[in-house]
Formats: C-alpha cells, sequence, structure tokens
C-alpha cells in the first residue's frame, strides 16, 4: 500500500534526495511549472542550493477540442507545435496563431506576475530540473521539455512529486530523466495521493521566488 504524501514540500524533499548528486553545482538550475510545481521546486533548490525559477508553459488547445494539445507556447518566445496533429487534423496557420495569441495573454500575466520585469535565467549548457507536483498524462510535461530544448540547455531532468509509472517511463524518452517521489500503481487522480493539495496561489509563488533570490544570494556573493 501506498503512503501519500503530507504536501507539495515533503514531496520536494524526497526528490532533492534523489537528486542529491546535483547539489552545489553552478551548471544547474531548478525551474517549476507554477502554480503547483513551485512549493515542490522551491525545496528542491534549497536543499540543493541552486538557483529557482519558473517556466512558464500554456499549451495550445485543438479548437473545439481544447483538452487534445496541438503544440504549447513557454517562457522565453518558445512555441512547439505537434506537426503529426495538425497536419492530420488539417487545422489552419490562422487558427493555430489565433490560439497562440490568446494563451500568450495569459502566459504573459502570468510571467508577470511572478517574475516582474526580472528577465529570465540564461539556459544554454546548464542543467535544468524541471518540477512538477504531479503528472499524470505528462502532456504539460512534455510540452515544457520541447519548449525547453531549443534555448540550449545540456541535460533535462523532470521533477514530480507524483507520477503514474508509464508516464515517468515515457517522459524518459524525452527528457534526459524522470525522477518521481510517488508511483502508484493506479493513478486515479494527483490529489489523492497528497494529505494537503490545497491550491497554490500567486502570492504563494512570488513568495517563494523571492525567499529562494534572498538564499542565494550568499552563494552569489561568494
Amino acid at each position: 500500500m501506498f503512503e501519500r504524501l503530507r504536501d507539495r514540500a515533503e514531496a520536494g524533499r524526497i526528490l532533492a534526495e534523489k537528486l542529491a548528486r546535483y547539489t552545489n553545482r553552478s551548471d544547474v538550475l531548478v525551474l517549476a511549472l507554477p502554480r503547483g510545481g513551485v512549493p515542490v521546486a522551491y525545496e528542491i533548490a534549497r536543499r540543493l542550493r541552486v538557483p529557482l525559477d519558473v517556466f512558464v508553459v500554456r499549451k495550445l488547445g485543438v479548437p473545439g477540442h481544447e483538452e487534445l494539445a496541438m503544440g504549447a507556447i513557454a517562457s522565453g518566445g518558445v512555441r512547439v507545435i505537434n506537426q503529426d496533429v495538425v497536419g492530420h487534423l488539417g487545422i489552419p496557420e490562422w487558427a493555430i496563431d489565433r490560439v497562440a495569441a490568446a494563451e500568450g495573454q495569459e502566459l504573459r500575466r502570468r510571467e508577470l506576475a511572478y517574475r516582474g520585469d526580472r528577465p529570465a535565467p540564461p539556459l544554454q549548457g546548464r542543467t535544468v530540473i524541471l518540477v512538477d507536483d504531479g503528472l499524470a498524462t505528462g502532456s504539460t510535461m512534455r510540452a515544457a521539455v520541447e519548449a525547453l530544448r531549443p534555448l540550449g540547455p545540456d541535460r533535462i531532468v523532470v521533477a514530480a512529486g507524483v507520477c503514474a509509472a508509464q508516464t515517468c517511463d515515457a517522459l524518459v524518452g524525452v527528457a534526459d530523466e524522470c525522477v518521481c517521489a510517488l508511483t502508484p500503481p493506479a493513478l486515479d487522480a494527483i490529489g489523492r495521493w497528497y494529505e494537503d493539495f490545497s491550491q497554490t496561489e500567486d502570492e504563494e509563488v512570488r513568495e517563494l521566488l523571492e525567499r529562494a533570490a534572498r538564499e542565494q544570494e550568499p552563494a552569489r556573493a561568494g
């Protein structure tokens, strides 16, 4: 019988132990998928003593069938299109542009809310640990990994609090590594595996990012 995680912070602590080999490495950066991934990622970054930031991803849903992803946009102006879906359904370029424009507004709102005018960190040549609180199908994380690749990281490690076992296996073919705190045989719903799965608000995201930045200041000064 699988025991539940207490909360997102506990998920982060477990993941940090699994990722201990990345501690104190100057090339490592933790990127959280907001909002739920941020409390998990904060614990990882704090324990590994590496920087924390967010990577905002917005799925581009097929018009009329929004649950089906035809691509994604992400921080850094990245746009990834699933040509198989677009080609099979005959989706015109103007329809993709319309969906991307709408999702782009929400992406910019979130980036402004979380980062303000602070620029996104450079990713070229770095090891990026990409974090979320849970992965069911893994479609958003897959889109995030594909969006990260053009930005030039040397290695992408996916880390999740709760993940369906088959999803973790599948993501290994997309990322360079996938690490999970809990892989229950029957996922059902991510929230079922947390005792506290209360919604993460924008204010908590900002507070954790600011706290992580303050904690990094002595390391940068040194």
